[in-house]
């Protein structure tokens, strides 16, 4: 493979975000890897608990109160069905076990990511629109 074709697909990369890329040529096979710059940062939304009468701090969750939802494959993360759609889930929804929480695009292809266990969304991990590599938590559901 040529220089100008590597650096073809290295530009291609950062512009998509991505981390990794594997390219088969003719049974040979190059791996192309960049490490993110550490001021790229992940946007957590959550909304504390409260009984009403006064706000609540605002605590990080124990290990065991909540199932992280994490991302199977590399793409791009997708809140709603549609572009003018209302999201699969918000910030205090109860969702199902199989229930569909988002699409994640990978080459075209939409994959839904569904619930595998019932519970409520604490915390959308991730903005809509947003490159997702494999295991980035995608939300966060509180038995």
């Amino acid at each position: 493979m040529k220089e100008t074709e590597i650096r073809k697909y290295a530009g291609l990369m950062k512009e998509l975000g991505l981390t990794g890329l594997e390219i088969t040529v003719e049974n040979r096979k190059i791996r192309l890897e960049r490490s993110v710059p550490a001021s790229i940062t992940e946007t957590v939304y959550s909304v504390p608990e409260s009984d009403g009468s006064a706000p609540a701090a605002s605590a990080p969750m124990a290990p065991m109160d909540y199932i992280s939802v994490k991302s199977p494959i590399v793409g791009v993360f997708y809140a709603a069905p549609a572009e003018n759609a209302d999201p699969y889930v918000s910030i205090g929804d109860n969702v199902a076990k199989g229930q569909t929480l988002c699409v994640v695009e990978a080459m075209k292809l939409m994959n839904e990511i569904a619930a595998e266990e019932d519970g409520v969304i604490s915390e959308i991990c991730v903005a809509n629109g947003q490159v997702v590599e494999y295991g980035t938590e995608l939300f966060r559901i509180r038995r």
